[in-house]
């Protein structure tokens, strides 16, 4: 592991909001590494408002696309609403669809079959359009680059509108509208929405002709936090507010859906973590074993009973996924070892009968254990499919886009992508991937970061600071849960290996000169115990949380990583 300790604020600052907020060094830095620097930026951050959302009017296309939607339904028109079929597309499909029915009647969901259709828009989707007399089509999650499948339309009479969030290509299409804040010539004010929130924005546009508020729309917000977790979009600027009151609507009166899934679990307070480990996989196995439709279903049910019958067979299809990618996670280092392809720098393997639906997971595990650029193919009909990982700072997106002549078609994020290419481009393309990421990363990215926020003592963690602390959630990309180090440590002389097969590290830390002491639990660090043991000196570094024991609740270490 690699200890990166952030650098620290510029001094002028950080005792200028020392004084403004009353709080102490540590609190003052993380909020001036977040980009808080006065008072009011603070408050915004600690005490969301749904007025701190956009005008969605600011997207570029938003008048268009609520002019194309009321023509529409003036018309009696039917209206497609279409979606991909993993977390965020069928949150986006259920968001949207349930919403509009609650104006108009003639609206209909489709959710491409990942098996035959692949991820966006398909032209198989469209001739089901085309067959059922639909005129519009509301593409979520999904579309940007589909410039040839929306030309298509056109002619056939379809009009699309973009709902999505995904680096937009060299053209866009000719849809009725395209909203997207990647795109270049949008100055909507915040780029990192996911798809379900851009959908959200459009519902708030149209809500507003009806002289609704965004506070009459947190009902959907439980779908919004969900898409933004599993996404793993950044959780800062308005994606914040969005999760922040999405989580509150997920703790206080979920859907139906969503109530069915957190009863099987039996969890009561969730974090977005929680959300991410626990709602996503269950919604992401109907799409990845059987089909997205089975989500949106959950996702839009309204009855109690029915969302309980949907959740049971879909925590069906999550026990399956984990079976199924377990095997194949297991067949892909066999393959790996088999290969001894250690010294790569990058991660690539094929087998002809992997399951599509989970070899996004497997690329996954294997990043987490070889901690390099992954790509994970199966074979999808005439073609290969691969899903994409990357590591901690390394663009995968543009490292597969510097290989497209070996590819049918790509698209994606910086850390997650996907690809389809012919079996007879398979070698070509995973000796050019490998000679781009050789040639463009950063040797130091392929050894696992711990990036710490801070230097603190154990005198410093008290009560009042955690409290504080938890101020700092929903937790996510660009604004990570706190990490700090400590050093000079030594156990007090209790410390063991835990569980059941003594995988665990379980301590009592304390410093020189200091009557205070903190356990400290490290999860899979059991083979670390030789560092702490005779009470040697060590540093650690850690997140702080809490810990419940017989009714009694105390402070923690959650240990990330020690060193002597």
């Amino acid at each position: 592991m690699r200890w990166t300790l952030k650098p620290k604020p510029e001094a002028g600052k950080l005792a200028v909001l020392k004084e403004a907020l009353k709080v102490n060094t540590p609190i003052a830095t993380l909020l001036l590494q977040r980009g808080i620097e006065t008072f009011e930026e603070a408050k915004t951050f600690f005490r969301p408002s749904l007025n701190d959302l956009h005008d969605p009017f600011l997207m570029k296309d938003m008048d268009l696309a609520v002019a194309r939607i009321e023509k529409a339904i003036a018309n009696k028109e039917n209206i497609l609403v279409y979606g991909d079929y993993d977390v965020d597309g069928t949150t986006a499909v259920a968001l949207m669809s349930t919403y509009l029915k609650t104006k108009y009647p003639l609206v209909h969901t489709y959710i491409p079959n990942r098996y035959d259709e692949g991820y966006g828009i398909s032209y198989k989707g469209i001739n089901f359009a085309l067959e059922n007399d639909f005129s519009l089509i509301i593409a979520l999650d999904c579309g940007i680059k589909s410039v040839e499948k929306v030309a298509h339309a056109k002619k056939l009479g379809i009009d699309f509108i973009i709902c999505d969030h995904h680096r937009p290509g060299s053209e866009i299409p000719k849809a009725a509208a395209v909203l997207d804040p990647k795109r270049e010539d949008c100055n909507y004010p915040y780029k990192e929405l996911c798809g379900c929130g851009v959908g959200f924005k459009l519902v708030q546009a149209l809500a507003s002709k009806d002289g609704e508020t965004v506070e009459d729309l947190t009902e959907y917000l439980d779908l919004v936090a969900t898409a933004i977790g599993a996404d793993i979009v950044p959780i800062d600027g308005e994606n914040r507010t969005l999760a922040y009151f999405g989580l509150m609507v997920i703790n206080t009166n979920p859907r139906p859906g969503i109530k069915a899934i957190l009863d099987q679990v039996e969890k009561t307070e969730l974090t977005i973590t929680d959300v991410v480990f626990i709602v996503a996989p269950r919604i992401n196995a109907a799409g990845r074993m059987k089909h997205g439709n089975y989500a949106v279903t959950l996702l839009a049910e309204e009855e109690d009973d029915k969302a309980r019958q949907y959740a049971s067979e879909i925590d069906e299809y999550n026990l399956d996924r984990r079976e199924t990618d377990k095997q194949i996670t297991e067949e892909a280092l066999q393959q790996i070892e088999a290969n001894n392809e250690h010294d790569r720098l990058t991660t690539v393997v094929y087998h002809q009968d992997w399951h599509k639906g989970v070899i996004g997971i497997v690329a996954s595990r294997l990043t987490e254990t070889y901690y390099r650029p992954t790509l994970v193919f199966t074979r999808s009909g005439e073609f290969l499919a691969a899903s994409a990982r990357s590591v901690r700072g390394f663009d995968v997106y543009n490292a597969i886009e510097a290989c497209s002549a070996h590819i049918e078609q790509f698209g994606g994020h910086k850390y997650a992508a996907g690809l389809t290419l012919k079996e007879e481009n398979y070698e070509a393309f995973k000796q050019a991937f490998e000679d781009e990421v050789s040639k463009t990363i950063d040797r130091s990215l392929l050894i696992p970061e711990i990036k710490i926020d801070a230097k603190i003592d154990l005198k410093e963690i008290t009560p009042k600071f955690y409290r504080i602390l938890k101020q700092f959630a929903p937790y996510g990309p660009s604004n990570m849960t706190p990490v700090f180090m400590t050093e000079n440590l030594t156990d007090t002389g209790y410390g063991k290996c835990v569980g059941a097969d003594k995988t665990h590290l379980r301590l009592t830390a304390k410093q020189p000169n200091s009557t205070k002491s903190i356990v400290c639990i490290g999860f899979g660090m059991g083979d670390k115990y030789e560092l702490i043991s005779d009470k040697k000196p060590f540093k650690a570094v850690y997140s702080i949380d809490e810990n419940e024991f017989r009714g009694n609740v105390s402070l923690q270490l959650k240990l990330r990583d020690i060193k002597t």
